[in-house]
């Protein structure tokens, strides 16, 4: 009966077509397939300069189609579920900024153009995270979602999240000492390609849950990619600025510390994809690499939505169920098969020497492979 009650209400997303929204994610989702399938071919069979010039042409049609794919769900979006004019006109405008700049950018850098389209995006970011103070101080939150505030465990929510941030940062500060610190004009254009395809592929769900969560076609690997890229300190980040977007696709806030582990700390951890991506007794093992930390993310994502389920959610429990078990096991089924899906994705790309030897020319010097 209690796993009945996790289930119930489980939607299957590929081969639903009851809403104009609800049919172009049926076909993005197949569409997206086709890309991943091609390009995996491609790779594969391609000859080293025919591979890179197939990848030169791909990148910027692949960001073309991530910012089309962005731009259509949210509008729909908007339309048919009603998101609140306050969150939704921001994150418009922040994502058009991310996307115009990466798109620029891949064709194109000056130093100039790189100071307008970063300050461009940095305010559209500022603009936002306004706006989400002003809409979620209102007060109304836990009403809107039939509860009382008395229903929230506030304490406990701001301990674990202060606690939570405070770790995100210890790994940011000490789990890449070797990185570099600041942003340069690749890793943000990179950043920037990497939040958007995964925000594309977010809105793919698969099995959407009821009360929240949902499995997606390896939405974050992209994001696990980046960090393995760039480090763990530019992965956390990526990762957040993507948690602050993912707040607006589809929200379910209650209260601003489980807002906070939801989203942007939920999704920072993503950034633990990139902690073995230097370790040099796995250097001919990239697939371990890879696995490793991003099995790590996911865990780590999953903890954050453990802990805003058991103190914030945990009144849904059935009767007799505890909060804290509930909580596992409904974040366990969605989670843990969208974290099962990006990693064997993963695994397979990072099974190519190509694949491999394009990421490591962004954090280490390569070295003769035997």
């Amino acid at each position: 009966m209690f796993l009945y009650s996790l289930l119930e209400g489980w939607t299957w997303y590929p081969t639903l077509f009851d809403t104009p929204l609800n049919a172009v994610r049926s076909v993005a989702i197949w569409l997206t397939f086709a890309f991943l399938i091609a390009y995996l071919v491609c790779s594969f069979t391609l000859k080293a300069d025919a591979r890179k010039r197939f990848r030169r042409t791909l990148s910027p049609i692949l960001i073309a189609y991530a910012c089309a794919l962005c731009g259509l769900f949210l509008i729909l979006s908007f339309l048919e579920d009603g998101i609140e004019p306050i969150l939704f006109i921001p994150l418009l405008i922040l994502l058009c900024a991310i996307s115009v700049s990466a798109l620029v950018l891949a064709w194109r850098h000056t130093k100039l153009l790189y100071v307008c389209l970063s300050s461009a995006v940095g305010a559209a970011f500022l603009s936002t995270l306004v706006c989400i103070g002003i809409h979620f101080s209102s007060g109304k939150a836990a009403e809107n979602n039939w509860l009382t505030n008395e229903d929230v465990q506030s304490f406990a929510l701001y301990l674990v999240s202060g606690l939570s941030v405070a770790a995100l940062a210890l790994l940011a500060i000490f789990g890449d000492r070797k990185g570099k610190k600041n942003f340069d004009a690749k890793s943000i254009t990179y950043a920037a390609i990497c939040i958007a395809m995964s925000f594309a592929l977010s809105f793919m769900r698969i099995v959407r849950l009821p009360q929240g969560g949902s499995i997606t076609p390896a939405s974050l690997l992209p994001l696990m990619i980046y960090a393995y890229m760039f480090g763990v300190r530019k992965g956390i980040f990526a990762g957040f600025i993507y948690g602050l977007l993912q707040a607006f696709q589809d929200p379910t806030v209650l209260h601003p510390a489980q807002f906070l582990l939801d989203y942007p700390v939920a999704f920072a951890w993503v950034g633990l994809a990139g902690l073995f991506a230097k370790t040099e007794s796995l250097r001919k093992a990239p697939q371990a690499q890879f696995a490793i930390g991003g099995i790590l993310a996911g865990l780590g994502r999953f903890f954050m939505h453990f802990l805003s389920g058991t103190f914030a959610f945990g009144v849904f429990a059935p009767e007799g169920t505890p909060a804290a078990l509930y909580s596992f096991l409904y974040q366990a089924g969605y989670v843990l098969p969208d974290l099962a899906i990006a990693v064997a994705v993963g695994v397979v790309l990072f099974s190519s020497k190509a694949f491999v030897k394009e990421t490591r020319k962004f954090h280490t010097p390569l070295k003769q492979e035997a």
